[in-house]
């Protein structure tokens, strides 16, 4: 039953948005009462939390499949970078309610939590690019810094895709293109060793 909540919702939170879903709709789709779904959630606040947890546990596992895979710390690097965005192409709804939507924010807000989902995996991002920066990587660069510059790279290209802003380019060469966009970067930024 708590899977059909979630995923019921998670349709629901993407087709009309966060504040246009009831308690009530979710019911309507799973086909049973309201108060079936506070047996579970205590409202639906908890219900975009759940979801939230569980994509970033999902996208935990990309980003480890990738890291573990690679030796050396630039091509561990490069990996994650890959790894990230085929979790966004492969994922789109959930990468929307992990990264787009501003409800999960909002409601972690309301708790007075620290956004510990987000943190974790940027702590794997800020891990590698310590990793890089022992190999003379980035030296006398500010880990936090690069990190950021490497997360939003990847963000950006997973958000132009998912948000159709590269329908301008023909389909079949969409994602190989922001593939390649992101090959040429972290070509360019390998130079970047003392």
């Amino acid at each position: 039953m708590k899977r059909q909540i979630l995923d019921a919702a998670r349709v629901l939170f993407l087709e009309q948005g966060f504040e246009k879903t009831s308690i009530r709709n979710i019911a309507e789709v799973i086909e049973y009462s309201a108060g079936t779904i506070y047996l579970y959630f205590k409202d639906k606040n908890e219900i975009l939390f759940a979801l939230h947890v569980e994509a970033f546990g999902a996208l935990m596992i990309a980003l480890q499949t990738g890291v573990m895979s690679e030796t050396d710390p630039f091509e561990r690097l490069v990996a994650l970078g890959k790894h990230y965005l085929k979790y966004a192409f492969e994922n789109p709804e959930l990468y929307d309610l992990m990264f787009v939507m501003t409800a999960p924010m909002e409601t972690i807000e309301c708790r007075d939590e620290i956004w510990g989902d987000g943190e974790r995996a940027f702590d794997v991002l800020k891990l590698v690019i310590g990793e890089c920066m022992k190999a003379g990587y980035f030296v006398e660069e500010d880990n936090e810094t690069i990190s950021v510059m490497m997360w939003s790279l990847v963000h950006g290209l997973a958000t132009l895709h998912l948000r159709r802003r590269t329908m301008i380019f023909p389909e079949e060469r969409r994602v190989q293109l922001l593939e390649d966009a992101y090959a040429k970067f972290t070509e360019i930024i390998k130079h970047y060793k003392k």
